[in-house]
């Protein structure tokens, strides 16, 4: 064995059974998981195993003898995770706290801290969220896990398989370290230094709106500046420097953005300076270093007070928000007694639409059983022909929606009605089919989801039906791909699950099948498209693209032949203006002919 082996067998000899909360270990698979083994756990060795593997955090009673914080660089920049473990160090130091810190090969830290007096599950977690609501890269994982929370300990092997997890912590200190343990005194003190974190945790359990009025714990932040990032997507790229790439295509495009958003929350450059450590570290990593950040950061401050103070000149009187208004009234209640509505301001509705069906119609779509997820899409092709006609009134026949969706139009014809009854006043039908002419759907925003419309940013992109490539794939996976192409940034797993209301064994199994086909990517944790991938292409490899050219000739087909019946049986309508002839009704029989002689009428008055 090489000098660095032993050095690695010998930290996880001494380590590995004293930071364990249960003196078993799980291996890690091909794809990096810890999962369960299927037979009896195998039982820590002091041989440093030939694979990557992990500890248990939680003993068979669920509590903890040490409190496992995770930095992962998948949550921050490199720059944010060093700046965590630099602040979490001296904050564990000033609490009395003793702690054994490694890293990987990847970048990320653990700090380990024992404790003599083993730690419920709910204190333990409860701590490890605290402390991750101040530092960004923590992830609280290993906490939130009783029966499957796990750590890698210092010498075992990555699941990379490119290096080990290395002490930065002296071998004989960090033994002394989990030989004498902490005691609850420390961890007391540790518990009041983060009382208002944990008091957010707390708030955030039970209610949203609590949540958002705890001060925050940082006291050089006013009050008013407490919720400027606060749920916005900004937030994150200022708190841990990772942004959407489909959205931000370099690091300077990322921290522009952040800038003008600060900028039109009226924060001061002074203060932003002074948040750099702390909860704006993301935006400091984004400049790279101490250097560029002191060169670049007053010019891009500049640009982005001059380009918010532009837009607030133009931006027109009567605005209700930043990024949607409609100063016309509705299509539903104009009484057809107002001049038409511009496209701008149909579309405007259409947007809003599209806000309530994601945040509250496809949820309770999802409630109907089987046929729920038809209607999910259904209610997407309808405005999806919405926005292509810019109109609220949707004139489209049964087989074109059976196009756009890959089903009979039996079926569609069966489930316009259910669509009506289940979109809560979305739809409603105006007018029944008549002649070539059918029905008519009309499309509006009850005044009682008007606010929700309006709280809610849209969303970027066009919207689909069923198209062809998922009618092999098959209806989940369509959604799943609309939640990863239409997210407002880059979901996890988790988030796929939220939005599309499926099972996670099913999202899992939908993710598993479109990354395969090369369609999706997962980097650092969350799920990006692969704009290289074209979707036409794919489904002619899976033999559904002939199928939907066939299915197209046919609806044209029987759409001539119904024309061509009606051309043939129906009766025209005859108006009366037809029956008027100008020429014989206007024809005065006393006026002379051009040879000035007596017309035949005049003749024979004359001959009696």
């Amino acid at each position: 064995m090489s000098a660095s082996g032993s050095v690695h067998a010998q930290a996880w000899a001494a380590l590995a059974p004293l930071i364990a909360g249960a003196p078993v270990m799980r291996f890690a698979t091909r794809g990096g998981k810890y999962p369960r083994s299927r037979s009896n756990p195998p039982h820590i060795t002091k041989a440093l195993p030939a694979r990557a593997v992990a500890v248990m955090v939680h003993g068979a009673d669920g509590s903890v003898a040490t409190l496992c914080l995770d930095l992962d660089t998948s949550k921050a920049l490199q720059a944010v995770v060093d700046d965590d473990a630099e602040a979490i160090c001296a904050l564990l130091t000033s609490c009395g706290l003793r702690f054994v810190a490694d890293h990987s090969p990847s970048g990320g830290r653990h700090i380990y801290v024992p404790v003599i007096d083993r730690l419920s599950a709910e204190d333990a977690r409860e701590l490890v969220e605290a402390l991750a609501t101040r530092f960004p890269s923590l992830d609280p994982g290993p906490h939130q896990n009783i029966t499957d929370g796990c750590i890698r300990p210092p010498g075992s092997l990555h699941k990379s398989l490119t290096g080990h997890q290395v002490l930065d912590t002296p071998l004989s200190e960090a033994y002394d370290v989990l030989i004498r343990r902490n005691p609850a005194a420390a961890v007391q003190a540790l518990r009041q230094a983060l009382a208002a974190s944990i008091l957010q945790v707390r708030a955030k359990k039970t209610s949203k709106k609590s949540f958002l009025a705890v001060k925050d714990t940082n006291p050089s932040v006013g009050p008013s500046t407490d919720l400027i990032l606060r749920g916005s997507v900004l937030r994150n790229i200022a708190r841990t420097g990772r942004y959407d790439p489909t959205r931000y295509k370099s690091d300077s495009e990322a921290r522009i953005a952040v800038l003008n958003h600060l900028c039109a929350w009226q924060v001061s450059l002074p203060e932003i300076q002074a948040r750099l450590s702390t909860d704006f570290a993301g935006l400091r990593a984004l400049y790279g270093n101490d250097t560029r950040l002191e060169r670049l950061l007053v010019k891009e401050w500049e640009n982005a007070s001059a380009w918010v103070t532009e837009k607030q000149r133009h931006q027109p009187v009567g605005k209700r928000s930043s990024n949607k208004y409609d100063t016309e009234p509705p299509l539903t209640h104009s009484g057809g007694a107002v001049q038409p509505r511009s496209r701008l301001s149909t579309m405007s509705e259409i947007n809003d639409i599209e806000n309530v069906l994601y945040s509250v119609i496809d949820q309770r779509l999802a409630r109907t059983g089987r046929e729920g997820i038809t209607l999910r899409f259904l209610l997407r092709a309808v405005l999806g022909f919405a926005r292509a006609k810019g109109s609220l009134a949707i004139n489209v026949g049964c087989r074109a929606f059976a196009l756009a969706m890959g089903h009979h139009h039996g079926t569609i014809a069966r489930l316009l009605p259910h669509l009506v009854k289940y979109s809560g006043g979305l739809l409603s039908k105006i007018e029944n089919a008549h002649g070539k002419q059918a029905d008519i759907y009309l499309l509006g925003l009850p005044e009682h989801w008007q606010d929700l419309a309006n709280a809610t940013a849209w969303r970027k992109g066009k919207i689909y039906g069923i198209r062809p490539v998922f009618r092999a794939l098959g209806a989940p996976s369509a959604l799943v791909y609309e939640a990863i192409e239409r997210g407002r940034h880059s979901p996890t797993t988790a988030d796929i699950v939220r939005a599309t209301g499926m099972s996670r064994p099913t999202v899992a199994r939908e993710l598993t099948t479109l990354a395969e086909l090369s369609m999706i990517e997962r980097h650092h944790g969350y799920w990006q498209l692969i704009h290289s991938t074209n979707l036409t292409t794919i489904a002619e490899w899976l033999g559904v693209q002939g199928d939907y050219e066939e299915h197209r000739s046919i609806v044209k087909a029987q759409r001539r032949v119904w024309h061509a019946h009606l051309e043939r049986h129906l009766v025209p309508v005859i108006y009366e203006e037809d029956l008027y002839d100008q020429e014989q009704s206007e024809w005065d029989p006393w006026i002379p002919n051009d040879y000035g002689e007596l017309s035949a009428l005049e003749r024979h008055l004359v001959a009696v």
